[in-house]
């Protein structure tokens, strides 16, 4: 095959990537015309449309599908083998491409990119908030992070935070003007700020302990979100009750803008954890961010 038809071929995986010109030209750092014409040279000299077009979405071809993956494991040997070469004179470069739910990026990952922007300056982190369920390789992902009861199965699991509970709070000015539930079924009283699901569209039922059982609680309210960081925001303005992980709400309970209701029907979940193909793990890019969360683990620990 033609050098410069090579020189292609990282544009088509780009957009079959990121499902579209415009997003895979910004990841390429490109115009969108320039990454256009490399697709097009490459569908030109193969013969075969490898993108179905419309004027509102990007999709692969069939033939299209079989190419990205007969290019795609040697296009990420290529990467690697240039970044693992950089990383052999202490440099470790690259953009490492991340999934991650919003409270995971809250909870998780703002000190591991503090700790890795000092070591590793020519490092780029691309870190997406993703709230829904997604496969990360197929999505171009090195990794991701996920409550442990999430990950994807065949995958390298590193804990990333200790196990914590989902509580349930509100402002003191509504416990206040409402008072505080004693139960689960008081709930059905009050103002609840809802949690609608990103992938399926469902709304979230908080689950709760009811002596000594999980229980799903459907609540109603008058605001439904789909990020439990704007749900810990809206108690703490006094809009009414929400059910969040508790490390989001730490700082506000102990400054006194929330308090802790129904103490006793909190559950544990398992924790946050970084997640990755085995085979991933070799990209030094990867290896850094990994130390960079074992490192950040110990330093909380001894903290």
């Amino acid at each position: 095959m033609e050098r410069d038809l090579l020189s292609h071929l990282p544009a088509v995986a780009a957009v079959a990537r990121r499902r579209g010109f415009a997003a895979a030209a910004a990841e390429l750092a490109m115009s969108p015309s320039a990454v256009s014409h490399a697709v097009r040279a490459v569908e030109d000299r193969l013969g075969e449309l490898l993108f179905a077009r419309t004027t509102r979405s990007v999709s692969l071809t069939e033939a299209g599908a079989r190419f990205i993956a007969a290019i795609g494991p040697a296009l990420d040997d290529i990467a690697r083998a240039a970044e693992t070469l950089s990383a052999e004179h202490g440099e470790v470069s690259g953009v490492l491409r991340i999934s991650a739910s919003r409270v995971a990026q809250e909870m998780a990952l703002t000190p591991i990119l503090a700790r890795l922007a000092a070591r590793h300056p020519r490092l780029t982190v691309e870190a997406r908030a993703d709230d829904g369920f997604i496969d990360i390789v197929a999505e171009g992902y090195d990794a991701g992070v996920r409550l442990g009861a999430s990950l994807q199965q065949d995958m390298v699991a590193l804990r990333l935070t200790p196990p914590f509970k989902a509580i349930v709070v509100a402002s003191p000015a509504y416990v206040e003007a409402r008072g505080a539930p004693q139960s689960l079924a008081d709930l059905r009283g009050y103002n609840c700020i809802g949690f609608r699901l990103v992938g399926s569209g469902g709304v979230y039922d908080w689950e709760l302990n009811d002596h000594g059982r999980t229980v799903a609680v459907k609540t109603r309210g008058t605001a439904m979100v789909t990020d439990a960081t704007y749900a810990r925001d809206l108690a703490i303005a006094g809009v009414g009750v929400a059910y969040v992980f508790e490390p989001l709400a730490r700082a506000e309970i102990h400054a006194g803008r929330l308090l802790r209701l129904l103490p006793q029907a909190a559950i544990e979940e398992d924790g946050l954890f970084l997640y990755y193909p085995r085979r991933a793990s070799l990209a030094p890019k990867l290896k850094a961010f990994i130390d960079a969360a074992k490192a950040t683990a110990r330093s909380g620990r001894r903290g």
